[in-house]
Protein backbone atom coordinates (compact mmCIF):
# COMPACT_ATOMS: atom_id res chain seq x y z
CA UNK A 1 0.00 0.00 0.00
CA UNK A 2 1.38 3.34 -1.00
CA UNK A 3 0.59 6.79 0.48
CA UNK A 4 0.42 9.67 -2.00
CA UNK A 5 -0.66 13.32 -2.23
CA UNK A 6 0.48 14.25 1.28
CA UNK A 7 1.92 17.66 0.59
CA UNK A 8 0.84 20.24 3.13
CA UNK A 9 2.42 22.91 0.98
CA UNK A 10 0.14 21.98 -1.88
CA UNK A 11 -2.89 22.28 0.38
CA UNK A 12 -1.85 25.76 1.47
CA UNK A 13 -1.18 26.77 -2.12
CA UNK A 14 -4.64 25.66 -3.24
CA UNK A 15 -6.30 27.36 -0.32
CA UNK A 16 -4.53 30.62 -1.06
CA UNK A 17 -4.89 30.48 -4.83
CA UNK A 18 -8.29 32.19 -4.88
CA UNK A 19 -9.36 35.36 -3.07
CA UNK A 20 -11.15 34.21 0.06
CA UNK A 21 -13.10 37.43 0.62
CA UNK A 22 -15.84 36.34 -1.78
CA UNK A 23 -16.73 33.53 0.61
CA UNK A 24 -17.83 35.83 3.44
CA UNK A 25 -21.51 35.75 4.38
CA UNK A 26 -22.50 32.45 2.75
CA UNK A 27 -26.28 32.40 2.43
CA UNK A 28 -28.39 29.35 3.21
CA UNK A 29 -30.53 29.78 0.09
CA UNK A 30 -29.46 28.63 -3.36
CA UNK A 31 -28.87 31.51 -5.78
CA UNK A 32 -27.21 31.80 -9.17
CA UNK A 33 -26.12 35.13 -10.66
CA UNK A 34 -24.96 35.73 -14.22
CA UNK A 35 -22.05 38.16 -14.55
CA UNK A 36 -21.92 39.99 -17.87
CA UNK A 37 -19.14 42.55 -17.45
CA UNK A 38 -16.50 42.49 -20.17
CA UNK A 39 -13.77 43.42 -17.72
CA UNK A 40 -14.56 40.40 -15.58
CA UNK A 41 -14.32 38.10 -18.58
CA UNK A 42 -11.00 39.60 -19.57
CA UNK A 43 -9.72 38.97 -16.04
CA UNK A 44 -10.96 35.39 -16.20
CA UNK A 45 -13.47 35.92 -13.42
CA UNK A 46 -16.27 33.33 -13.17
CA UNK A 47 -19.34 33.88 -15.32
CA UNK A 48 -21.57 32.23 -12.71
CA UNK A 49 -21.66 32.55 -8.94
CA UNK A 50 -23.63 29.82 -7.22
CA UNK A 51 -24.32 29.60 -3.48
CA UNK A 52 -25.52 26.33 -1.99
CA UNK A 53 -25.46 24.44 1.27
CA UNK A 54 -24.04 21.25 -0.27
CA UNK A 55 -21.84 20.70 -3.31
CA UNK A 56 -21.71 17.13 -4.62
CA UNK A 57 -18.73 16.44 -6.89
CA UNK A 58 -19.40 13.46 -9.12
CA UNK A 59 -22.80 12.27 -10.34
CA UNK A 60 -22.11 8.55 -10.33
CA UNK A 61 -23.48 5.72 -8.24
CA UNK A 62 -22.96 7.40 -4.85
CA UNK A 63 -23.12 11.05 -5.91
CA UNK A 64 -26.55 10.86 -7.52
CA UNK A 65 -28.06 9.41 -4.35
CA UNK A 66 -26.17 11.85 -2.11
CA UNK A 67 -27.53 14.82 -4.06
CA UNK A 68 -31.13 13.60 -4.05
CA UNK A 69 -30.92 12.91 -0.32
CA UNK A 70 -29.46 16.34 0.44
CA UNK A 71 -32.21 17.98 -1.59
CA UNK A 72 -34.94 15.97 0.09
CA UNK A 73 -33.53 16.81 3.52
CA UNK A 74 -33.83 20.52 2.75
CA UNK A 75 -30.32 21.49 1.64
CA UNK A 76 -29.80 23.66 -1.42
CA UNK A 77 -27.63 21.41 -3.55
CA UNK A 78 -25.50 21.51 -6.70
CA UNK A 79 -24.13 18.36 -8.32
CA UNK A 80 -21.18 18.53 -10.73
CA UNK A 81 -20.69 15.72 -13.24
CA UNK A 82 -17.90 15.89 -15.81
CA UNK A 83 -19.75 13.59 -18.23
CA UNK A 84 -23.16 13.98 -19.87
CA UNK A 85 -25.45 12.03 -17.54
CA UNK A 86 -25.98 10.80 -14.01
CA UNK A 87 -25.46 7.21 -12.93
CA UNK A 88 -21.76 6.60 -13.45
CA UNK A 89 -20.98 2.89 -13.46
CA UNK A 90 -24.65 2.04 -14.04
CA UNK A 91 -25.10 4.28 -17.08
CA UNK A 92 -21.84 5.56 -18.58
CA UNK A 93 -19.98 2.39 -17.57
CA UNK A 94 -22.94 0.19 -18.48
CA UNK A 95 -22.86 -2.15 -15.49
CA UNK A 96 -26.66 -2.06 -15.30
CA UNK A 97 -26.76 -5.12 -13.08
CA UNK A 98 -26.48 -3.70 -9.55
CA UNK A 99 -26.09 -5.59 -6.33
CA UNK A 100 -26.40 -6.49 -3.71
CA UNK A 101 -29.40 -5.12 -1.86
CA UNK A 102 -30.07 -8.31 0.09
CA UNK A 103 -28.28 -10.81 2.28
CA UNK A 104 -29.31 -14.13 3.78
CA UNK A 105 -32.98 -13.92 2.89
CA UNK A 106 -33.72 -10.27 3.69
CA UNK A 107 -33.14 -6.80 2.25
CA UNK A 108 -30.29 -4.97 3.96
CA UNK A 109 -29.90 -1.87 1.72
CA UNK A 110 -32.90 0.23 0.66
CA UNK A 111 -33.56 3.97 0.63
CA UNK A 112 -33.18 6.26 -2.38
CA UNK A 113 -30.88 3.99 -4.36
CA UNK A 114 -33.33 1.11 -4.12
CA UNK A 115 -36.22 3.46 -4.94
CA UNK A 116 -34.48 4.53 -8.14
CA UNK A 117 -33.60 0.97 -9.15
CA UNK A 118 -37.12 -0.25 -8.33
CA UNK A 119 -38.81 2.50 -10.35
CA UNK A 120 -36.49 1.85 -13.30
CA UNK A 121 -37.36 -1.85 -13.33
CA UNK A 122 -41.09 -1.30 -12.82
CA UNK A 123 -41.33 1.32 -15.58
CA UNK A 124 -39.44 -1.04 -17.88
CA UNK A 125 -41.68 -4.01 -17.07
CA UNK A 126 -38.74 -5.94 -15.67
CA UNK A 127 -38.47 -8.56 -12.95
CA UNK A 128 -37.05 -8.68 -9.43
CA UNK A 129 -35.30 -11.55 -7.71
CA UNK A 130 -36.93 -13.03 -4.62
CA UNK A 131 -34.88 -11.64 -1.75
CA UNK A 132 -36.48 -14.17 0.62
CA UNK A 133 -34.48 -16.90 -1.11
CA UNK A 134 -30.74 -17.26 -0.53
CA UNK A 135 -29.18 -17.83 -3.97
CA UNK A 136 -26.51 -20.42 -4.67
CA UNK A 137 -24.42 -17.76 -6.44
CA UNK A 138 -24.39 -14.14 -5.33
CA UNK A 139 -25.03 -12.68 -8.79
CA UNK A 140 -28.38 -14.48 -9.01
CA UNK A 141 -29.89 -11.75 -6.82
CA UNK A 142 -28.49 -8.86 -8.83
CA UNK A 143 -31.04 -6.88 -10.78
CA UNK A 144 -31.29 -6.11 -14.48
CA UNK A 145 -31.83 -2.36 -14.96
CA UNK A 146 -32.47 -0.36 -18.11
CA UNK A 147 -29.54 2.04 -17.92
CA UNK A 148 -31.20 4.63 -20.16
CA UNK A 149 -34.30 4.86 -17.98
CA UNK A 150 -32.17 5.01 -14.84
CA UNK A 151 -30.29 8.07 -16.10
CA UNK A 152 -33.37 10.12 -16.89
CA UNK A 153 -35.25 9.04 -13.76
CA UNK A 154 -32.24 10.18 -11.71
CA UNK A 155 -32.45 13.60 -13.36
CA UNK A 156 -36.16 13.77 -12.64
CA UNK A 157 -35.61 13.01 -8.95
CA UNK A 158 -32.91 15.67 -8.70
CA UNK A 159 -35.08 18.29 -10.35
CA UNK A 160 -38.08 17.38 -8.16
CA UNK A 161 -36.20 18.51 -5.03
CA UNK A 162 -34.42 21.48 -6.57
CA UNK A 163 -30.99 19.91 -7.02
CA UNK A 164 -29.08 21.89 -9.64
CA UNK A 165 -27.22 19.73 -12.18
CA UNK A 166 -24.06 20.96 -13.89
CA UNK A 167 -22.77 18.58 -16.56
CA UNK A 168 -19.32 18.92 -18.13
CA UNK A 169 -17.98 20.82 -15.10
CA UNK A 170 -15.38 19.94 -12.49
CA UNK A 171 -13.48 21.81 -9.74
CA UNK A 172 -10.28 23.54 -10.81
CA UNK A 173 -9.29 25.04 -7.46
CA UNK A 174 -10.64 25.10 -3.93
CA UNK A 175 -10.17 27.55 -1.07
CA UNK A 176 -11.41 27.40 2.50
CA UNK A 177 -13.71 30.20 3.66
CA UNK A 178 -15.01 31.09 7.14
CA UNK A 179 -18.29 29.36 6.27
CA UNK A 180 -17.07 26.42 4.21
CA UNK A 181 -15.57 26.41 0.73
CA UNK A 182 -15.04 28.46 -2.38
CA UNK A 183 -14.78 26.16 -5.38
CA UNK A 184 -13.87 27.42 -8.83
CA UNK A 185 -15.17 25.09 -11.53
CA UNK A 186 -14.63 24.95 -15.26
CA UNK A 187 -16.47 23.45 -18.18
CA UNK A 188 -16.25 24.26 -21.84
CA UNK A 189 -17.52 27.81 -22.21
CA UNK A 190 -18.29 28.00 -18.49
CA UNK A 191 -16.51 29.32 -15.40
CA UNK A 192 -18.42 28.92 -12.17
CA UNK A 193 -17.58 29.94 -8.61
CA UNK A 194 -19.40 27.91 -5.98
CA UNK A 195 -19.73 28.97 -2.36
CA UNK A 196 -20.87 26.08 -0.21
CA UNK A 197 -20.90 24.94 3.39
CA UNK A 198 -20.20 21.26 2.74
CA UNK A 199 -18.63 19.18 -0.03
CA UNK A 200 -19.47 15.55 -0.75
CA UNK A 201 -16.66 14.05 -2.82
CA UNK A 202 -18.13 11.29 -4.98
CA UNK A 203 -15.59 11.60 -7.77
CA UNK A 204 -14.62 7.93 -7.60
CA UNK A 205 -11.00 8.67 -6.79
CA UNK A 206 -11.39 11.20 -3.95
CA UNK A 207 -10.17 13.89 -6.33
CA UNK A 208 -11.35 16.83 -4.25
CA UNK A 209 -9.68 15.29 -1.20
CA UNK A 210 -6.48 15.07 -3.24
CA UNK A 211 -6.77 18.66 -4.45
CA UNK A 212 -6.90 19.76 -0.82
CA UNK A 213 -3.69 17.89 -0.07
CA UNK A 214 -5.12 15.23 2.23
CA UNK A 215 -3.45 11.80 1.95
CA UNK A 216 -4.90 9.08 -0.26
CA UNK A 217 -4.07 5.42 -0.79
CA UNK A 218 -3.56 3.44 -3.96
CA UNK A 219 -1.60 0.37 -4.98
CA UNK A 220 0.85 0.41 -7.89
CA UNK A 221 -1.29 -2.20 -9.67
CA UNK A 222 -5.00 -1.65 -10.21
CA UNK A 223 -7.74 -4.07 -11.06
CA UNK A 224 -8.55 -4.25 -14.78
CA UNK A 225 -11.44 -2.18 -16.04
CA UNK A 226 -14.15 -3.51 -18.33
CA UNK A 227 -15.34 -2.30 -21.72
CA UNK A 228 -18.94 -3.40 -22.27
CA UNK A 229 -20.38 -4.15 -25.72
CA UNK A 230 -22.65 -6.49 -27.65
CA UNK A 231 -21.96 -8.19 -30.96
CA UNK A 232 -23.98 -10.62 -33.06
CA UNK A 233 -27.42 -9.61 -31.85
CA UNK A 234 -29.40 -6.70 -30.51
CA UNK A 235 -28.96 -5.66 -26.89
CA UNK A 236 -32.06 -5.82 -24.71
CA UNK A 237 -31.57 -3.24 -21.94
CA UNK A 238 -32.98 -4.32 -18.61
CA UNK A 239 -33.13 -7.96 -19.68
CA UNK A 240 -29.57 -9.19 -20.07
CA UNK A 241 -25.94 -8.48 -19.44
CA UNK A 242 -23.76 -7.45 -22.34
CA UNK A 243 -20.35 -8.77 -23.33
CA UNK A 244 -17.26 -7.41 -21.64
CA UNK A 245 -13.52 -7.28 -22.20
CA UNK A 246 -10.90 -6.59 -19.57
CA UNK A 247 -8.91 -3.39 -20.02
CA UNK A 248 -5.71 -4.19 -18.14
CA UNK A 249 -4.02 -1.27 -16.45
CA UNK A 250 -7.18 0.85 -16.67
CA UNK A 251 -6.52 3.98 -14.65
CA UNK A 252 -9.06 6.77 -14.03
CA UNK A 253 -6.55 9.04 -12.29
CA UNK A 254 -6.57 11.75 -14.97
CA UNK A 255 -7.79 12.56 -18.47
CA UNK A 256 -4.69 11.04 -20.07
CA UNK A 257 -4.92 7.67 -18.37
CA UNK A 258 -8.71 7.53 -18.80
CA UNK A 259 -8.28 8.28 -22.52
CA UNK A 260 -5.74 5.48 -22.83
CA UNK A 261 -8.11 3.03 -21.12
CA UNK A 262 -11.00 3.96 -23.41
CA UNK A 263 -8.93 3.76 -26.60
CA UNK A 264 -7.44 0.44 -25.51
CA UNK A 265 -10.88 -0.99 -24.73
CA UNK A 266 -12.37 0.10 -28.04
CA UNK A 267 -9.39 -1.28 -29.92
CA UNK A 268 -9.97 -4.66 -28.28
CA UNK A 269 -13.65 -4.59 -29.24
CA UNK A 270 -12.76 -3.76 -32.83
CA UNK A 271 -10.32 -6.67 -32.95
CA UNK A 272 -13.04 -9.01 -31.70
CA UNK A 273 -15.53 -7.76 -34.30
CA UNK A 274 -12.99 -8.37 -37.07
CA UNK A 275 -12.10 -11.80 -35.75
CA UNK A 276 -15.66 -13.04 -35.25
CA UNK A 277 -17.11 -11.17 -38.24
CA UNK A 278 -20.25 -10.22 -36.31
CA UNK A 279 -22.16 -6.97 -36.23
CA UNK A 280 -21.39 -4.57 -33.39
CA UNK A 281 -24.75 -3.77 -31.82
CA UNK A 282 -23.86 -1.93 -28.63
CA UNK A 283 -20.81 -0.18 -27.16
CA UNK A 284 -20.53 1.78 -23.91
CA UNK A 285 -18.90 5.22 -24.19
CA UNK A 286 -16.45 4.62 -21.36
CA UNK A 287 -14.47 1.92 -19.62
CA UNK A 288 -15.89 0.78 -16.30
CA UNK A 289 -13.17 1.40 -13.70
CA UNK A 290 -13.01 -0.75 -10.56
CA UNK A 291 -10.60 1.12 -8.32
CA UNK A 292 -8.66 4.33 -7.92
CA UNK A 293 -7.57 6.35 -4.90
CA UNK A 294 -9.07 5.73 -1.46
CA UNK A 295 -8.99 8.22 1.37
CA UNK A 296 -7.07 7.96 4.60
CA UNK A 297 -10.06 8.32 6.88
CA UNK A 298 -10.79 8.61 10.56
CA UNK A 299 -11.55 4.87 10.44
CA UNK A 300 -10.25 2.19 8.06
CA UNK A 301 -12.34 -0.84 7.15
CA UNK A 302 -10.03 -3.85 6.91
CA UNK A 303 -10.77 -7.12 5.14
CA UNK A 304 -11.07 -8.75 8.56
CA UNK A 305 -13.65 -6.13 9.57
CA UNK A 306 -15.50 -6.78 6.34
CA UNK A 307 -15.48 -10.58 6.34
CA UNK A 308 -16.33 -10.81 10.04
CA UNK A 309 -19.29 -8.46 9.67
CA UNK A 310 -17.98 -6.07 12.31
CA UNK A 311 -20.69 -3.75 13.63
CA UNK A 312 -18.94 -0.40 13.93
CA UNK A 313 -20.16 1.90 16.71
CA UNK A 314 -20.75 4.63 14.12
CA UNK A 315 -22.13 2.35 11.39
CA UNK A 316 -24.31 4.25 8.94
CA UNK A 317 -24.92 1.67 6.21
CA UNK A 318 -24.76 -2.03 5.44
CA UNK A 319 -22.80 -3.71 2.68
CA UNK A 320 -22.88 -7.14 1.13
CA UNK A 321 -20.79 -8.70 -1.64
CA UNK A 322 -18.04 -11.30 -1.86
CA UNK A 323 -14.42 -10.21 -1.63
CA UNK A 324 -14.12 -9.67 -5.37
CA UNK A 325 -10.60 -8.75 -6.50
CA UNK A 326 -10.16 -8.91 -10.28
CA UNK A 327 -6.72 -9.80 -11.63
CA UNK A 328 -5.14 -10.39 -15.03
CA UNK A 329 -6.27 -14.00 -14.89
CA UNK A 330 -9.86 -13.22 -13.88
CA UNK A 331 -11.72 -13.17 -10.59
CA UNK A 332 -12.54 -15.78 -7.97
CA UNK A 333 -15.06 -14.26 -5.55
CA UNK A 334 -14.70 -15.27 -1.91
CA UNK A 335 -18.21 -15.47 -0.45
CA UNK A 336 -18.93 -14.23 3.05
CA UNK A 337 -19.80 -16.75 5.72
CA UNK A 338 -23.53 -17.36 6.33
CA UNK A 339 -25.17 -14.61 8.35
CA UNK A 340 -22.34 -12.12 7.80
CA UNK A 341 -23.41 -8.56 6.93
CA UNK A 342 -20.55 -6.00 6.87
CA UNK A 343 -21.17 -2.42 7.98
CA UNK A 344 -19.68 0.91 6.95
CA UNK A 345 -18.70 3.43 9.65
CA UNK A 346 -19.15 7.17 9.31
CA UNK A 347 -15.45 7.57 10.12
CA UNK A 348 -14.50 5.74 6.91
CA UNK A 349 -16.17 8.54 4.90
CA UNK A 350 -14.30 11.37 6.65
CA UNK A 351 -10.79 12.32 5.44
CA UNK A 352 -8.58 12.25 8.51
CA UNK A 353 -8.18 15.71 10.05
CA UNK A 354 -10.62 17.36 7.64
CA UNK A 355 -13.60 19.63 8.17
CA UNK A 356 -16.68 20.22 6.04
CA UNK A 357 -15.97 17.44 3.54
CA UNK A 358 -17.16 13.85 3.34
CA UNK A 359 -16.71 11.17 0.68
CA UNK A 360 -18.94 8.36 -0.55
CA UNK A 361 -18.42 5.48 -2.94
CA UNK A 362 -15.41 3.38 -3.78
CA UNK A 363 -12.97 5.92 -2.29
CA UNK A 364 -14.17 4.93 1.21
CA UNK A 365 -11.26 4.36 3.62
CA UNK A 366 -10.59 0.63 3.37
CA UNK A 367 -7.82 -1.77 2.52
CA UNK A 368 -7.75 -3.16 -1.00
CA UNK A 369 -9.50 -6.47 -0.29
CA UNK A 370 -12.26 -4.87 1.76
CA UNK A 371 -12.70 -2.27 -0.97
CA UNK A 372 -13.20 -5.01 -3.57
CA UNK A 373 -16.46 -5.83 -1.80
CA UNK A 374 -17.44 -2.33 -0.70
CA UNK A 375 -17.11 -0.75 -4.16
CA UNK A 376 -20.26 -2.32 -5.65
CA UNK A 377 -23.32 -0.26 -6.49
CA UNK A 378 -25.78 -1.03 -3.71
CA UNK A 379 -23.17 -0.39 -1.03
CA UNK A 380 -22.10 2.86 -2.72
CA UNK A 381 -25.74 3.98 -2.88
CA UNK A 382 -26.08 3.37 0.85
CA UNK A 383 -22.92 5.38 1.52
CA UNK A 384 -24.13 8.16 -0.74
CA UNK A 385 -27.42 8.50 1.11
CA UNK A 386 -25.65 8.56 4.49
CA UNK A 387 -23.19 11.20 3.24
CA UNK A 388 -26.09 13.31 1.96
CA UNK A 389 -27.68 13.21 5.40
CA UNK A 390 -24.46 13.97 7.30
CA UNK A 391 -23.55 16.89 5.03
CA UNK A 392 -27.04 18.37 5.24
CA UNK A 393 -27.19 18.17 9.03
CA UNK A 394 -23.71 19.67 9.25
CA UNK A 395 -24.73 22.58 7.02
CA UNK A 396 -27.90 23.22 9.00
CA UNK A 397 -26.22 22.97 12.41
CA UNK A 398 -23.01 24.83 11.49
CA UNK A 399 -20.84 21.86 12.37
CA UNK A 400 -18.91 19.19 10.44
CA UNK A 401 -20.15 15.80 9.19
CA UNK A 402 -18.05 13.85 11.71
CA UNK A 403 -19.47 15.88 14.61
CA UNK A 404 -23.12 15.46 13.67
CA UNK A 405 -25.12 13.35 16.12
CA UNK A 406 -25.16 9.74 14.96
CA UNK A 407 -28.67 9.42 16.35
CA UNK A 408 -29.77 12.31 14.12
CA UNK A 409 -28.17 10.71 11.06
CA UNK A 410 -29.89 7.40 11.74
CA UNK A 411 -33.26 9.07 12.24
CA UNK A 412 -33.11 11.04 8.98
CA UNK A 413 -32.00 7.91 7.14
CA UNK A 414 -34.99 6.02 8.53
CA UNK A 415 -37.27 8.92 7.58
CA UNK A 416 -36.08 8.47 3.99
CA UNK A 417 -36.57 4.68 3.94
CA UNK A 418 -32.93 3.67 4.35
CA UNK A 419 -32.04 0.60 6.43
CA UNK A 420 -29.79 1.48 9.36
CA UNK A 421 -27.39 -1.27 10.53
CA UNK A 422 -29.14 -3.29 13.19
CA UNK A 423 -32.61 -2.50 11.80
CA UNK A 424 -32.68 -5.11 9.03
Amino acid sequence: MKDTDQSTARRKFLQQSILGSAGAGLAIASTTHVAVGADEKENHEPELATEVDVLVVGGGTAGTIAAIQAGRAGASTLILERNSQLGGTMTTGGVAFPGLFDAWGKQIIAGIGWELVKESVELDGGKFPDFAKVPQRHWQNQIYVNQFLYAILAEEKCEAVGVQIAYYEFPQSIAETPDGWQVDCVGFGTRRRVLCKQIIDCSGGAEVVGMLGFPRLREEERQPGSMLFKIGGGHLPGREQVHRLYVHGADSTNSRTATLANVTGRRSVLAKVRKEKKQLMHLQPETGFRESYRIVGETMVTVNDYTSGKRFDDAISNAFYPVDLHTKSGVKPKPLKPGTVPTIPLGALIPKGSRNIIVAGRSVCSDRLANSGLRVQASCMGMGQAAGVAATLAAKNNTTPFEVSLQQIHQVLRDHDAIVPGDA
